[in-house]
């Protein structure tokens, strides 16, 4: 009988930055996937600012940033012409120190992560499968087959599921999985193409109801091609090929397609699960939520998931707070799976709906307005908030409090550099912090150090007004680096009161 404190399901995305946030953090982990190997298509592609953000926090940001490739411009056809196009480079410059789109195909995502798993001493176990578990007062026993067919019994503190969205898991724990199928079926290739005008950029082009996208992922002619079948040829998906829908889909942009590397189709879901925590189960990714491809978000979000309960369960585990923190993990991500669902299905429904008053919106409407938001600075940093998401915020939670100005607790703390200082900085570490933008005071210091607890102090300008920040407030970070607390008058009492309210003890 193996034990660990933490059982993971699945090692996509999601399960194994879990793996990596918990290991980081000193808790055993043991993740399983019943596959042979990683994945081998390139599947989810974009890289969003910020889970490049987070990503700092395991020092991996730099390297996938120059693995990947950054989208410089959206252009928009429709009736065989461009009509607008959307500058994507630098786009979000005032909002992130990634204010880009970032293509990073996710099989070479998924190989990233797995050797900076290796790198900290975790293996992932193939071939491994989860059969069922039982739970008990203070542990899961978890039925497991290995592979060479022998069943085998793995003792866990809690037991996180990753493990897709067929997940067994939230089948045993019986939690229903809402929402609908999207019609039409859906095409995904990996091509290699020419005749791309201007090369290296992304398209995205409407022919009546049909749409493709066309996204490239290496700048020198490799591409993904994603559209939808409405006609009898989705009927008979499983002998649909490339040849089947190419011609039409490539026919609005005068581009050849040299070679095709990877070609599926799919039905498009959009359903969020009713638990994300049933004791000491938890539910992540695609097990929680699958949503339409709109904005390249599924695998992002997912991996924010993991982010998000990584130091709750560590926190738990170590017995630095009560199980009532774990509570929080469901309120905070069902919630954002929620909005998220609702955004990408109007995108969705938008990009897909049949009908002549939809094509004449798509076709000529959506130019139009496309054109305008590339010259206007502020809606396309608007649009760059929502995409990146940036904008998540957790201001419902019982882990989020107070309010100076413009911040309040669950925002993303502003990104405010000033002349080369950073106060995204001291975000690299993974831990309970304070900021002061000003004089953090005698007393504030002394409660930092008595607790472990480092208060980074900024020397006070006017470009931290203007981003909403107070002179001398005391702003209090998660260790997933979400605002938690924020007093303007910098009240160590506040601070205490903070983490006793929350059942966290910073010295057990």
């Amino acid at each position: 009988m193996l034990q660990t404190e933490v059982l993971i399901v699945g090692a996509g995305p999601t399960g194994l930055t879990l793996a990596l946030w918990l290991t980081k953090q000193g808790i055993k982990v043991r993740i399983i996937d019943k596959s042979n190997g990683p994945g081998e298509t390139s599947r989810a592609m974009a890289i969003q600012a910020r889970t490049l953000e987070l990503y700092r926090q395991l020092d991996m940001t730099d390297a996938i940033i120059k693995a990947g490739y950054r989208i410089p411009v959206m252009n928009m056809w429709a009736g065989g012409k461009r009509q607008a196009q959307i500058k994507m480079l630098d786009v979000g410059g005032a909002i992130s120190p990634y204010p880009f789109i970032l293509i990073y195909p996710q099989d070479r995502h998924e190989q990233f992560l797995i050797e900076r798993l290796q790198t900290l001493g975790v293996e992932v176990e193939r071939q491994t499968e989860f059969l069922s578990f039982e739970e008990k007062t203070d542990q899961i026993i978890a039925r497991l087959k290995d592979k060479n067919g022998q069943e085998a019994i793995c003792q866990a503190q809690y037991v996180a599921a990753c493990d897709g969205a067929r997940s067994p898991i939230r089948h045993q724990i019986g939690s229903g999985f809402k929402g609908d199928t999207y019609k039409g079926l859906f095409y995904v290739a990996d091509v290699v193409a020419t005749g791309v005008e201007p090369s290296g950029e992304a398209q995205i082009a409407f022919e009546k109801s049909d749409f493709m996208v066309m996204l490239p992922y290496t700048g020198t002619g490799n591409y993904r091609l994603v559209g939808i079948v409405h006609d009898e040829r989705g009927e008979n998906s499983e002998r649909l090929t490339f040849e089947d829908v190419g011609p039409k889909a490539i026919q609005a942009l005068n581009v050849t397609i040299e070679k095709v590397n990877w070609f599926s189709t799919y039905k498009v879901h959009h359903r969020v699960t009713d638990y994300f925590r049933q004791g000491r189960t938890f539910l992540l990714g695609d097990a929680a939520h699958v949503h339409s491809p709109a904005g390249g978000q599924g695998m992002n979000t997912g991996i924010q998931d993991a982010i998000n309960l990584a130091w709750k369960l560590a926190a738990v585990v170590k017995g630095q707070a009560s199980d009532h923190l774990l509570d929080s993990y469901e309120i905070e991500r069902k919630q954002f799976a929620h909005k998220l669902v609702e955004t990408t299905d109007r995108v969705f429904t938008f990009a897909t709906t049949e009908g002549s008053f939809a094509d004449f919106l798509r076709n000529y409407i959506a130019p139009i307005f496309v054109g305008l938001a590339n010259r206007l600075g502020n809606v396309r940093e608007y649009m760059f908030r929502i995409v990146s998401q940036t904008m998540l915020s957790y201001h419902e939670s019982p882990l989020s409090s107070g309010k100076a100005d413009a911040v309040q607790g669950g925002d993303r703390l502003p990104w405010v550099p000033v002349q080369k200082v950073d106060n995204y900085d001291p975000l690299s570490i993974i831990g309970w912090q304070v900021h002061v933008y000003g004089d953090p005071g005698v007393e504030l210091k002394a409660w930092g150090e008595r607790n472990r607890v480092p208060v980074y102090s900024f020397i006070w300008h006017a470009e931290y007004g203007k981003a909403g920040l107070v002179k001398d407030a005391l702003y209090l970070l998660r260790p997933d680096t979400y605002v938690a607390l924020v007093d303007p008058e910098g009240s160590v009492v506040k601070l205490n009161d903070y983490f006793d309210t929350n059942g966290i003890n910073l010295n057990p």
